[in-house]
């Protein structure tokens, strides 16, 4: 009877921790969810993260939502899943802007300052972390919240007053022969 008895209970908790293991995420889900998130590359932000970057990114993307849908078929058969993605793609970008305003360099890179006659070309490591830490002031200054600003960027309307805000930095910083006409920003 002891035997039987603890077969059975043996039994049951294979077959409890098997229907459970197969629920929860494997190696696998997480794969298909990373290759899913190459979709948003082109994203703002994303389209300048070298690929050891982007694979942090996504995987802190993957293991969010994870956390929050642990049952991988209830994530799977989510309703508006593709908006949840995106949902989790920004505000992972809005954390990483929060948690350090230095990544602003990935909306924002340093070629392309160069290029747009924003930056000199031959700025050392240090001289553009001091850019960007100018920069990341003055879009806390200016806009209430990192989400606010994102979203500024991601429809195009922040153009005009960043381009403004980096050409300020620039020639405070550097001595750079940029004009600044200081009506442009208006303090929030």
């Amino acid at each position: 009877m002891k035997k039987s008895l603890l077969f059975i209970m043996l039994t049951a908790m294979v077959v409890v921790t098997g229907c459970s293991n197969e629920r929860r995420w494997g190696m696998r889900e997480r794969e298909e969810l990373r290759k899913e998130l190459r979709a948003y590359r082109n994203m703002v932000y994303l389209d300048n993260l070298a690929e050891a970057e982007f694979d942090l990114f996504s995987g802190d993307v993957v293991e969010a939502i994870e956390i929050d849908y642990p049952v991988y078929t209830t994530f799977v058969e989510l309703p508006g899943r593709g908006d949840t993605v995106e949902v989790y793609v920004v505000s992972t970008i809005v954390e990483e802007l929060n948690a350090n305003p230095h990544n602003m360099r990935n909306i924002y890179p340093y070629p392309y300052l160069v290029a747009e006659g924003i930056l000199p070309s031959d700025l050392s490591h240090q001289a553009q972390r001091a850019f960007y830490d100018c920069l990341s002031h003055k879009v806390r200054r200016y806009y209430p919240s990192t989400t606010a600003f994102f979203n500024a960027v991601m429809d195009d309307s922040a153009s005009q007053a960043i381009t403004q805000m980096q050409m300020e930095c620039a020639a405070s910083l550097f001595d750079w022969g940029v004009e600044v006409d200081e009506t442009v920003i208006i303090e929030q």
